[in-house]
């Protein structure tokens, strides 16, 4: 249990850091386009939320490679980042639902 809780923690830890690193603007804009294979960042609404998908779908990819199982803390680590995808994907589809929780521009938690 003490183990699924700090794998939890760790991985709500990574999303957390890996967006607020990326959801920074940057100091100038790129030179080239993104690597193939990787999605532009999405125009519109919702950037942030949009940015976490593509990092936690690098994340993804590069657990899905790696080559040591890590005493299941792998497999467990990949669970846990399909599981935040999942919720990233449901929070779009409410945003869908309810824009008018988006007109004022509050914030809720």
């Amino acid at each position: 249990m003490r183990r699924n809780l700090w794998l939890s923690g760790m991985a709500l830890a990574a999303v957390l850091v890996t967006t607020t690193v990326t959801a920074q603007p940057p100091t100038t804009p790129p030179a080239a386009p993104p690597p193939q294979g990787e999605r532009p960042a999405r125009p519109g609404r919702h950037p942030h939320i949009h940015a976490a998908t593509r990092d936690l779908e690098r994340a993804e990819t590069q657990l899905e490679k790696a080559a040591h199982h890590y005493d299941g803390h792998r497999a467990k680590a990949l669970e846990l980042v399909k599981q935040a995808e999942k919720e990233l994907q449901e929070g779009l589809r409410w945003a869908e639902a309810h824009p008018e929780a988006f007109a004022t521009g509050q914030k809720k938690p």
